[in-house]
Order: C-alpha cells, then sequence, then structure tokens
C-alpha cells in the first residue's frame, strides 16, 4: 500500500516511560479512555476493527478506538497517551500494513492479545483498476502499479471471515466469557450474509459495470459482486492521478456509459468535481468506512453499507 511511513518517535516511547502505565487518564471520549475498567479492554486501531470489537464482544468489553470519527485513518500518529493506553489494554485489533503508526506501536508493546485482520481472511494486489473490465479503449497509461488491498472490510464476505476470527482470539483471550463471544459472533456473521444477499441481488442487473471513485477502496467490493473500479487515485487517498489517467478515466467514462464520479466523506472532493465537470458527470458518495461522523449516511456499518448499495445502484441504473 502506497501509504507514507510514519515511525513512532523515540521521543514518543520515552514520554511513555515518564508517563507510567499504571496513571494513564483519558485523552478524550471518543478515542482514549482508561484502561483497566473491569471489562475486557480491546484497544481497536480504526472504526471497522472498533465496530467488530463491539458486536462480538458485547458489554463484556470495553472498545477504545485510536482514530478518533472524522480523522483519516491512514494519517494518525500515535501520541504517547494512546501508547500506554495499548501497553494497558488486554486486546488489540488492527489491520496491519493501513496504520503504520499503529503497526510500530503494536510491535512494541507487550499487550498478549495482537490481533491483526489482515491474517484472518486473504489480501490481494490492487492498483487503480479493479474488477472484470477490460476495452480496448483503455491505455493503462495511468495505471498505478498495485499494492496489497487492506480494504476488507467493504466486503461483507471478507469481513465476515475477519469477525469469525475475532470471536476465535476474544474466546481464546477471555474465556470465562466465550459462550457470549461465539453466540454474537454467529449473529454478526449472519448479519454479513444478509448483506452480502442484499448486494448481490441489488448489483445484479445493471446497465454499466464500471463505476468511478477516487480512492482505489472498492475493489474487493467490486470483485464480489462482478463490477469493475476505477480509481482516480490508487490505494494512497492522498497520491494524485497523472494526466494521462485523467484523459483515460474520461475516455472510459464515455464508452462505458458512466454516470457518477464517487468521493468519500473525509477526504477533500475536489478532484471527484474538477473531473466530473469536464466529463459531464454527476458526483455523489461512497464511503469507504473508515470512520463515521455526521456526514456519513448512516450510523453504523450497515446503514452507510446500505446507503452505499443504494448509491451504486442508481449510478449502475440498475435494474
Amino acid at each position: 500500500m502506497n501509504v507514507r511511513r510514519r515511525l513512532i518517535p523515540a521521543a514518543a516511547i520515552t514520554a511513555v516511560t515518564a508517563l507510567g502505565l499504571g496513571t494513564l487518564t483519558a485523552c478524550s471520549s471518543d478515542t482514549a479512555e482508561a484502561a483497566n475498567t473491569g471489562r475486557f479492554d480491546v484497544v481497536a486501531s480504526f472504526y471497522p476493527m472498533a465496530f467488530l470489537a463491539e458486536q462480538i464482544g458485547g458489554g463484556h468489553v470495553h472498545v477504545t478506538s485510536l482514530t478518533s470519527p472524522g480523522q483519516e485513518p491512514h494519517d494518525l500518529e500515535i501520541s504517547p497517551k494512546q501508547i500506554a493506553l495499548l501497553q494497558d489494554s488486554d486486546a488489540v485489533l488492527y489491520l496491519k500494513n493501513l496504520q503504520p503508526s499503529v503497526d510500530d506501536a503494536v510491535a512494541q508493546s507487550e499487550v498478549k492479545a495482537k490481533i491483526d485482520a489482515a491474517s484472518l481472511t486473504t489480501l490481494e494486489e490492487h492498483g487503480n483498476e479493479v474488477g472484470g473490465h477490460s476495452a480496448v479503449h483503455d491505455t493503462h497509461q495511468g495505471e498505478e502499479a498495485g499494492g496489497k488491498d487492506p480494504h476488507i472490510w467493504l466486503d461483507p464476505v471478507r469481513y465476515a471471515q475477519v469477525a469469525e476470527g475475532v470471536g476465535k482470539a476474544f474466546e481464546k483471550a477471555d474465556p470465562k466469557n466465550a459462550a457470549d463471544y461465539e453466540k454474537n459472533t454467529t449473529a454478526l456473521v449472519q448479519k454479513l450474509n444478509d448483506l452480502d444477499k442484499k448486494f448481490k441481488d441489488g448489483l445484479a442487473h445493471t446497465k454499466t459495470k464500471v463505476f468511478i471513485t477516487t480512492h482505489a477502496a472498492f475493489g474487493y467490493l467490486a470483485e464480489r459482486y462482478g463490477l469493475t473500479e476505477e480509481a482516480i487515485n490508487g490505494l494512497d487517498p492522498e497520491s494524485e492521478p497523472s494526466a494521462a489517467r485523467v484523459k483515460d478515466l474520461e475516455s472510459m467514462a464515455k464508452a462505458d456509459g458512466v454516470s457518477t464520479v464517487f468521493y468519500e466523506t473525509l477526504v477533500s472532493d475536489k478532484t471527484a468535481k474538477t473531473i466530473a465537470g469536464d466529463a459531464g458527470l454527476k458526483t455523489d458518495v461512497l464511503d469507504p468506512l473508515e470512520g463515521i461522523t455526521a456526514k456519513s449516511r448512516g450510523t453504523d456499518y450497515f446503514s452507510v453499507q446500505d446507503a452505499n448499495l443504494k448509491a451504486l445502484q442508481q449510478a449502475l441504473s440498475a435494474k
């Protein structure tokens, strides 16, 4: 993944020692409450991980997210207090290679249960075109080299695989509540299976199979449902498209009947609106679910995914 590498400064580690791990107090109500709550304390790297922990753990867990609502997860810089919080937790649930500073903090921590979501399913190499579409008009001149795509949570099937692995990890780390974790995991997986069917049925018959996004976050979703994602930028939401890539997208949009350029809630919509304006296309939101804010079209993973499905159905002229 082409995300700028951010190592934890040595000064931050020193600061943690100075703070004293046992005297940590809350940083904020959103991202860093005190550990040792009397429940199974789980630190989650960002929203999709926190959602899994909450759904599976229920009342037995206390979940803290390292990424604030509205914060772009790729840009997270771990603070000394967050490092200390991580050290004092019972488990950490994260997605390796998405947030380098989290990877570094986890590697240096002594937390017993380190749960890497990326290890619980399969990751694929994705560039800025993903899917089955291969048209002669697409020159690929501006295509980004592929990298391991971490956006597994946007595919309900892969997310369900991760949920099953997280449930088993919770059962092992907190055996006295294993039965409830198993029950909650089964219920969550069933809801994800239902969501998969909803996407499959809702996108089975569309006028076009191609959609344009600003950020290559929807490759797994596209592959799952027989679509093709053409991303303006690559896996890094802050990368800049080449002139050749923009020209290629405009030509492809005309040839494939693309109506909409999708942008997301946590990243600027400027590029999407510029390309859409030049090509005579509409813009709309397709949410990569990296965080829930007041701008989100829903209050949790499932309601936002429902909104994503409706946006895709409209853009692809679903029948």
